[in-house]
């Protein structure tokens, strides 16, 4: 894969208005490549090392403690993604940490099940279901959403600007970034009979029980959260009392390629992916766009007027540090990947996050570069005919949550004496869970 022209970079600085390197200042990893541990402190606080030695010595390497085979490359993540004939998305919402009975049976009791409906669809009913839920996405619905976005968000900021005034401090997490899209998505989607907060909970709860490795106490604590919320679904679901221009009223009129009507099961795993996907990652998403602006010196007064910059600057967050950091897919038989045999049932890992440092791609990687030429040609929303249908959308709520606040909020700063903030570290999602700024 051809590089843009090197050229186009200043040298020592990279390209004009490049910011430092984003994240961690990044260590020499010396240890075995097989002591990785995905879900360690170190990997999770600063996986950039671990990845530029899995690009470069290992692309396509076998992960003996989870048995994924992690893809590291953007050439070859790209070509996993496009090629859904040789790589199934079967396994995209599998839980990573085995569950244990007592588990099982707290999702049992409510009948818990998520049938292939869109991330994890590889079958025909597949673009149908995608068609719903992209008519809710489409561009003249984010246009409209624009409004939308920005009253929430200043009603938002409001609360967090009186906070400030008493208290000096303030987490713009759990008072902005995590609310924002999950009201958005709500009124988007004409989701109704549940307040933000429990949809949030059951949300988080959702991606640390299949995406974490939690213990066995916490397993059961978050089952009880699933469970909820499966439940709530299955009953708005089947309740046929949701109003028709509603996301779920649109499943509700589906029709499958035979012509039958889309059952409640698989209604409902749709339900369950796209409420997570709208809000919880975008959250994230929004988290790590206000930090990395607050790190940046210089940055933060620059987004509230800089035709676009913060669209910009979402975008080259997108690139280095996405809130989807992994996505998984399966080979059906055996085949070849990056020079490496790959056995039939062999579980991948792509590694997107990884995929956006890599320098045959992007240039000085770990620059911050707004302005960079081939700024969209990331993988953090995937690629064919599984990417994202809501990229868009979370595009557009980062960059007017980053305007927003930088404009209402213009005399804050990472608060003092707070060091690196708690990050959420699932194999798939990765985001600060908290941005603690003071006035300045």
């Amino acid at each position: 894969m051809t590089s843009p022209a090197l050229d186009s970079f200043a040298p020592g600085t990279g390209a004009a208005g490049c910011g430092p390197a984003a994240g961690p200042e990044s260590t020499d990893i010396r240890a075995p490549l097989g002591l990785l541990d995905l879900f360690g402190d170190p990997f999770v606080r600063d996986p950039y090392p671990w990845l530029d030695r899995l690009r470069s010595e290992s692309p396509v390497h076998h992960d003996p403690a989870t048995g994924l085979w992690l893809v590291s490359r953007h050439q070859d993540v790209r070509r996993v993604l496009l090629d859904p004939e040789r790589f199934h998305p079967d396994n995209a919402q599998h839980a990573v940490t085995p569950l244990p009975v007592a588990v099982l049976r707290v999702l049992a009791r409510v009948g818990f099940t998520l049938p292939p409906a869109l991330a994890n669809n590889g079958t025909l009913s597949h673009s149908g279901l995608r068609r719903v839920v992209t008519r809710f996405f489409n561009a003249q619905r984010v246009a409209a959403a624009v409004p939308v976005i920005e009253r929430i968000a200043d009603e938002l900021l409001d609360g967090v600007r009186s906070q400030l005034d008493s208290t000096d401090g303030c987490d713009l997490f759990t008072s902005f970034a995590q609310v924002l899209p999950c009201r958005v998505l709500m009124e988007v989607l004409g989701i109704q009979g549940v307040e933000p907060a429990t949809l949030i909970r059951w949300s988080d709860a959702s991606l640390e029980l299949f995406w974490g490795r939690p213990p066995l106490e916490r397993q059961l604590e978050l089952a009880e959260l699933v469970a909820e919320f499966h439940q709530w679904l299955t009953v708005t679901v089947r309740s046929g009392t949701v109003p028709s221009s509603s996301f779920i009223g649109a499943l509700a009129r589906h029709r499958l390629p035979d012509g039958t009507s889309l059952d409640a099961e698989t209604a409902v795993a749709a339900c369950f992916f796209v409420f997570i996907a709208g809000q919880s990652t975008t959250g994230q998403l929004i988290a790590t766009v206000l930090r990395r602006a607050l790190d940046e010196p210089g940055r933060w007064p620059r987004v509230a007027g800089a035709a676009g910059l913060a669209e910009a600057w979402v975008e080259e967050v997108l690139r280095r540090e996405p809130p989807v950091t992994t996505w998984r897919r399966v080979t059906p038989q055996a085949t070849r990947l990056g020079g490496v045999g790959l056995p039939a049932g062999a579980q991948l890992l792509l590694m997107l996050m990884g995929s956006g440092s890599d320098p045959e791609v992007f240039p000085r990687p770990e620059r911050m570069c707004p302005n960079r030429a081939n700024i969209r040609h990331h993988l953090a929303f995937g690629v064919g005919r599984h990417r994202c249908p809501g990229a868009s959308l979370a595009r557009t709520e980062a960059a007017v949550a980053l305007r927003a606040a930088a404009r209402r909020l213009p005399d804050i700063r990472p608060a003092a004496g707070t060091g690196e903030p708690p990050i959420l570290g699932l194999l798939s999602f990765r985001a600060p869970s908290m941005v603690a700024v003071e006035r300045a």
